[in-house]
């Protein structure tokens, strides 16, 4: 990618999401591959992905692939296969967290740094581009300012072996540190960074503070609200950031339909403004729907900590979609609910999802079965009273006994909306790519060649003499009308050049045939120019890694990625959480979301307030879920805080698959770089 562009980049969890991505707009799409992907349940065949990278390459969009788990040292030959498997089936670039890919035999394809390998510090950035990455997606959590210093720590964006820096914009946010949190695996076995966590982050717990009071009752204290950077994009490209990821592996077609539009079109209007700016890929986009973030599922919005800390991040009364008011509660009867809607343009209907929180602020979900409008009484009549109110009965699908402190004057949201998502199951997007038409007359009968927005050509041929129209003032327009019908093509005609010596009569059948044959051969040339994505070569010698020891922090679990360590000059090198050596209690997520901040119980917060200031202190919390207890501890300096516990004694006592043991102290004598030492 040139350091003008700016890249979409959208998320599919199979190759049919992935195509409507890239109709969308997306300049690129990654997608998980049959596995070693960070998302479990989200693997493709080798084939599928190979359709999606044929239909996004007519476009000049890439596909990335993740293979961003940490491997074991068993699953090294296995990973290097299939990454030489999808280098074959033409994709772009690998997504990779383990850098003990980068010591074995890899295709000579284009690899990209995970969100998982927590890209915080511009020391960190700088390493892994001299180490041969290409893009680095950077951690969610970082500022403005942060992000300007990791560019500037990359140098020139226009040298060669320029990383890209790449930033999530939308969707669900982690509340560790990527990489850093274990819970999952501390409880179940089920390890976050080989795609399969649990999310513990997302369940309600009771929070106490030291003296064992009880500070918040069922609140989900480590659930964030989902991310959106919407009203930032300016900023974050005058940052330095190139790629704009959205988040969804996991989401349906409707989501990424919607998302990706939103932003494509958000971004079309800044290259608009700048024109020193491109797009990455080719193509213009038509929607036939309005992009709206806020019909898919959210937990409601924050743009984090881009423009420093704030207090609304949390989605702590619930992990599910509260939706958007639409009415309150008029009356209940056996088998429905009276609503009144406060927009007189809010149409309710069958299938719709309503919710609404019940009096111990838990969000209850509501389907309707069946939705009927009913007549609004007269002034002074009773329910319903107010300018252009309208009045619903909703059939709910389960019984009415089920929802609890449903009544009168209850506020109802919608977070489902049946006509949007049904609008969505349709064709709703049109990605056609600009095209100059030129038709001319030659000694041996007409040419037309097609040249494309990207300087692309294909040309045809109609030999044989040529008519003369019977009706003069009506050929040009007739023949200018024809050569437009590209129909179902990726083109759409900008222009239409005749140069003929006169009017001029060619039969439908044979000008339709033309047309044809000039946009294969430009299909075929486009397709021949395509060209694979440069594979950066890692600077020599070898960088030093930013630290000289590194922890079970760094997911170190393999003996390839324990070499690269060493190469790079890391002198002790601890296993990683999943090899179950450590024992006592760690770390098990690492956070930039504070509690006491969020429960406005920060001493930063209290300093300078008369009364307050040094009676608040960071002293540890607890948090309590059933019989799972963690401990909270908070370091003030950097800001963080660290969620403490130990390893389940039933997970403990299940060996690994591949255990392995690194340094866990410095050697005796100095090892030689590059040499492997003793385990």
């Amino acid at each position: 990618m040139l350091p003008h562009q700016l890249e979409l980049l959208s998320p599919a969890r199979d190759a049919d999401i992935g195509v409507e991505a890239v109709n969308h707009g997306a300049d690129a799409v990654y997608i998980g591959g049959p596995s070693f992907g960070a998302r479990a349940s989200a693997d493709n065949s080798v084939q599928d992905i190979a359709r999606l990278a044929r239909h996004a390459h007519r476009f000049n969009s890439r596909i990335f692939v993740t293979m961003n788990t940490i491997l074991r040292d068993d699953e090294l030959e296995p990973a290097r296969k299939l990454a030489w498997q999808l280098y074959d089936a033409g994709v772009d670039a690998l997504i990779i967290q383990d850098m003990g890919l980068l010591e074995i035999d890899l295709p000579p394809i284009q690899l990209h740094a995970s969100t998982q390998t927590d890209i915080r510090t511009p020391e960190k950035a700088r390493f892994l581009q001299d180490a041969g990455l290409s893009q680095i997606v950077l951690a969610r959590e970082l500022t403005l300012q942060q992000i300007a210093a990791i560019d500037a720590a990359l140098g020139q964006r226009d040298a060669p072996g320029r990383a890209v820096l790449e930033f999530f914009v939308h969707g669900a946010l982690c509340v560790a540190y990527s990489g850093q949190c274990y819970i999952s695996h501390a409880h179940t076995g089920r390890s976050a960074n080989r795609g399969d966590c649990s999310q513990a982050c997302r369940l309600p717990y009771e929070v106490k503070d030291s003296q064992g009071r009880i500070v918040a009752h069922d609140k989900h204290v480590l659930s964030m609200k989902d991310n959106n950077q919407s009203d930032n994009l300016r900023q974050i490209i005058d940052a330095g950031v190139r790629s704009f990821k959205i988040e969804g592996r996991y989401k349906d077609v409707a989501y990424v339909k919607n998302i990706t539009a939103h932003y494509r079109l958000l971004l079309d209007e800044i290259l608009e403004e700048r024109p020193e700016l491109a797009r990455a890929s080719s193509g213009e986009c038509t929607f036939h729907f309005r992009p709206d973030p806020n019909q898919n599922f959210n937990r409601e919005f924050t743009d984090y900590f881009v423009q420093g800390r704030k207090e609304d991040i949390g989605a702590f009364d619930t992990p599910k979609n509260p939706g958007r008011p639409i009415g309150f509660v008029t009356a209940t009867g056996p088998n429905f609910v009276e609503l009144q809607t406060e927009d007189p343009a809010t149409e309710i209907h069958n299938g719709d999802g309503l919710c609404y929180l019940n009096l111990q602020k838990e969000l209850v979900g509501l389907q309707i079965n069946r939705a009927e409008q009913l007549p609004v009484p007269r002034a002074g009549e009773g329910r319903g009273e107010g300018q252009g109110a309208k009045l619903w009965r909703v059939f709910p699908k389960d019984p009415m006994e089920g929802f609890k402190d449903l009544r009168k004057g209850v506020q109802v949201n919608r977070n489902r909306d049946m006509d949007w998502v049904r609008g969505l199951e349709k064709k709703s997007a049109e990605r056609r790519i600009g095209a100059w038409l030129t038709l001319e007359e030659t000694p041996d009968g007409l040419r037309l060649t097609i040249t494309d927005e990207d300087g692309h050509h294909g040309a045809a041929t109609l030999p044989g003499p040529l008519q003369d129209a019977k009706d003069p003032g009506q050929a040009e327009i007739r023949l200018r009308d024809n050569l437009s019908r590209l129909g179902d093509t990726l083109l759409q005609p900008l222009d239409v050049t005749l140069r003929l010596k006169g009017p001029r009569f060619v039969p439908a059948s044979q000008l339709n045939a033309l047309r044809r044959e000039a946009v294969d051969r430009l299909e075929e040339a486009r397709a021949a120019a395509w060209s694979r994505l440069p594979r950066s070569t890692p600077v020599e010698p070898p960088a030093p890694y930013p630290e000289d020891t590194l922890t079970y922090l760094a997911n170190v679990f393999n003996h390839k990625a324990r070499d690269f360590y060493a190469r790079h000059g890391v002198k002790v090198i601890a296993s990683a959480y999943e090899s179950h050596e450590e024992e006592g209690e760690v770390s098990l997520m690492i956070t930039k979301h504070c509690v006491r901040f969020s429960l406005s119980l920060c001493p930063k917060q209290a300093k300078g307030v008369t009364g307050v200031q040094g009676t608040v202190r960071a002293e540890p919390m607890q948090l309590i879920n059933g019989k799972e207890k963690l401990t909270l501890r908070f370091d003030c300096k950097p800001c963080e805080m660290h969620v403490v516990g130990k390893i389940k004694r039933s997970v403990l006592n299940t060996t690994p698959a591949s255990p392995v043991t690194f340094y866990r102290q410095r050697p005796e004598r100095p090892q030689v770089s590059g040499r492997r030492g003793p385990t």
